[in-house]
């Protein structure tokens, strides 16, 4: 029997609460072995990891591949497979490969048919595809069932088809789909975090409410704790609530800090809006068992009559080159918003004699509007800035010539009451200006209308 059909089946036979372990917020960046070892010996039922975000940008998508190092990878991945087979439990792990696509789940399965051969671990591996297939995408947006949100303009056709890769996030349904036909590992395309905990616990019938609100702060291991961190978090749910508990002593599941989680990526802390319904936070509660542990309970669920999958999709903008520099001259400082626009200007004129101007080149300066878009009126000037230059061009070798361009005549670019004529800028290292690689925007983040939402997302299982 499969590790999810035992799971069931004894967590059926004899009712009690359910254990799980969020062992990390992004697999690849590191889990560390004591607060593992801990939730080990607390014997879970089930343990999961998510493995992407779009917090990590367009680019990996669009180039389809890892933002995690391929060693610290593989690590992460061994150490999971291991605690998960030695206990008999599912490993449910989502948004494979940092976006999900197909070159990042594929290269993730790679890693673990590449262990479980060197290790001897026999397996029933469970894969979720995400790709959203592009005849079906421009039949969609010509019947209506494609809109915007956040801001988006409407998609259309070319955009389709000019994205590198396309994604859609699934919901709890497919995962579902897959624990209930029976895996020991299970790993899934692009994936909404939640789904990777919730699915096992909706199917032995727990609140949906309270599996959604528990699967939201543990697939952040434990980044709700005091202090936030990456170690393993273990959640005990049962029908009337859920506790949490970190697997690293030194920190704590406060009801503060748990509760504040809840505004962790969203704008509304009192609700949640996932592919399969919304989350409702309002009536939540967060008691302290101890100093270390946070009972919660109270979250209400509301199933969508209109189920939408989200989409993502990255496209080229071009290739990037950058420029490394500082400055410490206060005139310089002060008057930057007025010299970078001049020595553009210059650096256009001399790079486009017999080109067109085929390039965006932009700067921020960091210590005033680096971070900050609008920083205050009147707010005093930094005595040194971090100068940061970005030029798109449509060859490496297009934006590399800008960049050279740029650095050269900004360092001696002159201005009025300019004391030295040695330079304006200063280079932490040599070359000051790199090639970067390709550049990707998001232009397709949309959501899509279907009638049923798990049909995009084919399963796949074999047997290793």
């Amino acid at each position: 029997m499969t590790a999810s059909l035992r799971v069931l089946d004894a967590l059926r036979a004899a009712r009690r609460p359910m254990r799980l372990v969020g062992a990390s917020g992004q697999l690849g960046y590191g889990v560390p072995t004591p607060a593992l070892e801990a939730a080990i010996a607390r014997r879970p039922d089930m343990i999961g990891a998510d493995m992407g975000s779009i917090d990590i940008g367009p680019t990996y998508l669009g180039k389809g591949e890892m933002a995690t190092a391929p060693a610290a990878t593989r690590r992460d991945l061994r150490k999971l497979l291991h605690a998960a087979r030695g206990l008999d439990i599912p490993l449910v792990i989502g948004s494979a490969g940092s976006a999900g696509a197909a070159p990042h789940l594929d290269a993730t399965l790679a890693i673990v048919r590449e262990i479980a051969r060197a290790d001897g671990l026999h397996f029933r591996l469970g894969v979720l595809r995400a790709d959203m297939e592009r005849p079906m995408l421009h039949a969609a947006l010509a019947e209506g069932r494609i809109r915007s949100f956040d801001g988006m303009p409407a998609l259309t056709g070319e955009e389709i088809d000019a994205a590198a890769h396309i994604v859609g996030q699934m919901g709890t349904g497919p995962f579902r789909r897959a624990l209930a036909a029976g895996v020991d590992v299970l790993i899934a395309g692009r994936s909404c975090d939640t789904s990777i905990f919730a699915a096992l616990p909706d199917l032995l019938g727990f609140p949906m409410g309270l599996v959604m609100h528990m699967a939201k702060i543990i697939e952040c291991a434990s980044l709700c704790c005091v202090p936030g961190g990456r170690d393993c978090i273990l959640a005990e749910l049962d029908d009337d609530g859920f506790t949490l508990e970190s697997m690293n002593q030194a920190r704590r599941a406060t009801p503060v800090s748990v509760a504040a989680h809840s505004l962790y990526e969203q704008s509304d802390p009192w609700g949640l809006t996932e592919p399969d319904g919304s989350l409702d936070l309002t009536a939540a509660r967060y008691d302290a068992l101890d100093d270390r542990r946070t009972r919660v309970t109270g979250a209400a669920w509301r199933g969508s009559t209109d189920p939408t999958i989200k989409l993502e999709g990255a496209r080229k903008l071009g290739e990037r080159a950058i420029l490394i520099a500082g400055a410490a001259d206060p005139r310089f400082i002060a008057r930057h918003r007025e010299i970078l626009p001049e020595a553009a200007r210059v650096v256009r004129d001399l790079v486009c004699e017999d080109q067109p101007e085929d390039y965006t080149l932009r700067f921020r300066i960091y210590g005033i509007d680096g971070v900050r878009m609008a920083p205050p009126a009147g707010e005093a000037l930094p005595g040194e800035v971090f100068v940061l230059g970005e030029v798109i061009a449509p060859t490496a070798e297009r934006a590399a010539e800008v960049m050279r361009t740029t650095k050269q005549y900004l360092l001696h670019h002159g201005y009025p009451g300019r004391l030295s004529t040695a330079g304006n800028l200063a280079f932490p290292f040599t070359p000051p200006e790199i090639s970067v690689g390709p550049a990707f925007r998001f232009n397709i983040y949309h959501l899509l209308h279907l009638p049923d939402p798990d049909a995009p997302f084919p399963l796949a299982i074999e047997t290793l």
